[in-house]
């Protein structure tokens, strides 16, 4: 008699990683930034309108990152996979649900905490006599009485250098 031997789960603990190292190198691909120094390639070799003024008050906000859904997806299939290594019939089904839903809220969880930001508003009284509010990443430090530049784009986008 012969008899075969299958190693299964062991595969599928190495698709399961695949997966989220794939899953990890998106997340990562897919940040943007709202520094002020940093420039995307739309707003590069673009007119800046530059301006003037002293900043009155600085407060830090927290930039809340858009979820793609990529999160609640890669982890719902990670932790079926994951679930799919247990139990059998019936407990194999209910460990692949299982592990699918919290898959997809750590996923989502962990999307959300790579997307955000710490942030400043910056409040700019400009020479002109108006008082400007700009929000961008906590990259570059700004207290009250700081003479600044605030550059503004034709799409309306701003960002405050010294």
């Amino acid at each position: 008699m012969m008899h075969k031997t299958v190693v299964r789960p062991a595969r599928r603990q190495g698709v399961a990683a695949v997966v989220f190292v794939l899953l990890l190198a998106m997340f990562g691909a897919g940040c943007s930034s709202q520094s002020g120094s940093v420039y995307s390639t739309s707003q590069a070799r673009v007119v800046h309108r530059v301006e003037y003024g002293t900043v009155t008050a600085v407060r830090q906000v927290q930039i809340q990152g858009e979820q793609s859904g990529l999160g609640v997806l890669g982890g719902a299939v990670v932790g079926g996979v994951l679930g799919s290594t247990m139990g059998a019939s019936t407990g194999r089904t209910l460990a692949i649900l299982g592990g699918s839903l919290a898959g997809a809220a750590a996923g989502a969880a962990g999307e959300q905490a790579l997307k955000d930001k710490n942030g400043l508003e910056l409040t700019v009284k400009m020479e002109d006599g108006s008082t400007v509010s700009i929000v961008q990443e906590a990259d570059e430090y700004f207290a009250a009485g700081d003479r600044v530049r605030v550059l503004t784009a034709g799409d309306g986008s701003a960002r405050v250098r010294h």
